[in-house]
């Protein structure tokens, strides 16, 4: 496969995808307009500063760059910003599919591995996951993903499109470089919280949630290591390349781990004591989700090789003390 264009590359998943790519030997191409990506991050290959909904740049890049594949991750994704701002999240994400799937087909690129996420899926949340779950999207962001998965399988159908949906369980930890990692502003994801509390970066951190009917009452969630992430991608790129059927499928570890698992499995990896304050439910939070990736595994050829929640944590650990070393230090009082 020649080149690949990953739109949103400059972002946590894009970010590490992108490095995978080049090290398994793929030319690749980086459109990222870093409203919420880095640019430090986008350094692993051809970086293009641009929106994936402005046509005049994808034109020009496709024209330019002799694309073969894309891997498409740009997109807003905060669940409570999306209710919030439902039209934004429509402007932004479908409309930026839309001129993406444009420009592909107008120059001719019919290859698509699509980021799409575990929130498709509607209750009940009970047991593991299967792609055949209901899709029931409960909020405008994850209505989005639906969407677009709509549009690729019409497409499928239409033209020809060959493309993988993959639909993301909690994406987790950093590249074992510390090179890259999970850096968002502002921060909303579990495990970052917890580290920047051991850290000292916050106070406490504010568990949402400790009535749910589970073994401890916190919330349970099924978290994948961002590489195995990015390894799903070349698979997926390779499944196509092959000949595979569009389809959807999930990834995760199919293992659920509560709050309180998670900030215990933290104090052992970082050895402090990450104060916590409990607070009341969210709403909209689920008591479980967790997903069952068996189909990527027999059909990919993907497993995840990180699936430990302590390496996990290790290697995310190991990023934000990183992280926190680059931060400007405030002044020392001078001496009396």
């Amino acid at each position: 496969m020649g080149k690949i264009l990953v739109t949103g590359g400059a972002g946590y998943i894009g970010a590490h995808t992108v490095k995978r790519l080049v090290q398994s030997g793929h030319e690749v191409v980086v459109l990222d307009n870093l409203s919420t990506g880095h640019r430090d991050f986008a350094r692993f290959a051809d970086f293009v500063l641009g929106d994936v909904r402005d046509p005049v740049i994808l034109d020009s890049l496709f024209a330019s760059r002799a694309i073969d594949a894309v891997i498409h991750f740009a997109a807003a994704s905060q669940v409570g910003e999306s209710v919030r701002d439902p039209l934004f999240y429509y402007q932004n994400n479908v409309s930026g599919a839309l001129a993406l799937l444009g420009a592909m087909r107008k120059h001719m690129v019919n290859t698509l591995v699509f980021s799409s996420s575990c929130a498709v899926y509607g209750p009940p949340f009970d047991g593991l996951l299967t792609e055949d779950h209901p899709i029931a999207p409960l909020s405008p962001y994850a209505a989005t993903k639906n969407m677009i998965e709509r549009i690729l399988e019409d497409m499928a159908r239409a033209s020809g499109l060959k493309y993988v949906a993959l639909r993301y369980f909690n994406a987790a930890g950093a590249d074992t470089d510390a090179e890259v990692g999970e850096r968002h502003l502002p921060e909303t994801h579990l495990i970052p919280l917890v580290l920047q509390t051991a850290l000292g970066q916050r106070e406490r951190l504010e568990i949402f949630g400790d009535d749910y009917p589970t073994p401890d009452g916190t919330a349970i969630r099924d978290y994948v290591h961002v590489l195995d992430l990015a390894d799903a991608h070349i698979s997926a790129l390779n499944y196509l390349q092959k000949g595979g059927a569009p389809r959807a499928f999930n990834l995760g570890n199919g293992q659920g781990l509560s709050v309180l698992q998670i900030i215990n499995a933290a104090r052992e990896v970082t050895g402090q004591p990450i104060p916590v304050h409990m607070a009341p439910r969210r709403a909209g939070d689920s008591t479980r989700l967790v997903g069952d990736a068996t189909l990527a595994r027999q059909t990919l050829g993907w497993a995840p090789n990180h699936a430990d929640i302590h390496d996990i944590l290790a290697t995310a650990w190991a990023w934000h003390q990183k992280e926190a070393a680059c931060l400007p230090q405030s002044p020392r009082p001078a001496a009396l």
